[in-house]
């Protein structure tokens, strides 16, 4: 399956999540969009379920040589999680670039809002796809510690060992398409433009207007 892009994926994801998200008395279900990619994502899953938009703020931990292969990730004010094989004390210095980052996001992208607080809701992580899944594992687990009365993960594509991967994470993981050819979350979107702040910002804006 190859999206056109990130709105289309979105819409495709939002039917399949509307199909698992549980109605209960209390409040809306909480979309939780990893930034950047996973906002636009977000916006449709969240308009299609009827929920409360927001994010959840993660970093990649990178190998020092090659910082675009995640082997960890941090979420929020989480301890970093990392894929097996890896010592955490070998990444100290990587792990304090990234947490630095980390706040800054949070700075930019919340300002002075408390983070969303998921006790006893229906929350949904998303993203605009699942390569390693260790940044989806690290913003599951810190939410866990929130307790969510109930906790999915969606992506429109994912590795089929990164989707296995999550079982333990996520009560449910949803994804419309498992290649056993995956590559790069990139190479099963017609349209990967990478996202900035500023797109950020104006997708979160247009949902709140809406």
């Amino acid at each position: 399956m190859i999206f056109a892009d990130r709105d289309e994926a979105g819409r495709l994801l939002a039917e399949a999540v509307a199909d698992q998200v549980r109605r209960r008395p209390g409040p809306a279900p909480l979309v939780l969009a990893l930034p950047r990619g996973g906002v636009p994502i977000g916006v449709r899953v969240a308009a299609r379920v009827g929920a409360e938009l927001d994010l959840v703020i993660a970093r990649k931990i990178g190998l020092p040589s090659r910082p675009e292969f995640g082997v960890g990730a941090i979420a929020e004010d989480g301890p970093p999680v990392f894929a097996d094989n890896y010592d955490p004390a070998e990444f100290s210095d990587v792990v304090a670039e990234e947490r630095a980052e980390l706040s800054r996001r949070v700075r930019e992208y919340r300002g002075d809002r408390p983070p969303p607080d998921p006790t006893g809701r229906e929350v949904v992580v998303v993203d605009d796809g699942l390569a390693t899944g260790v940044t989806a594992r690290a913003a599951l687990r810190w939410l866990r510690t929130r307790n969510p009365h109930r906790l999915l993960f969606a992506a429109p594509v994912c590795s089929p060992q990164a989707r296995d991967n999550l079982a333990g994470d996520a009560d449910t993981v949803i994804c419309l398409s498992a290649p056993p050819a995956f590559r790069a979350v990139g190479q099963w979107y017609e349209d990967f433009t990478q996202l900035t702040d500023a797109d950020v910002d104006r997708a979160l804006r247009g949902f709140a207007s809406t």
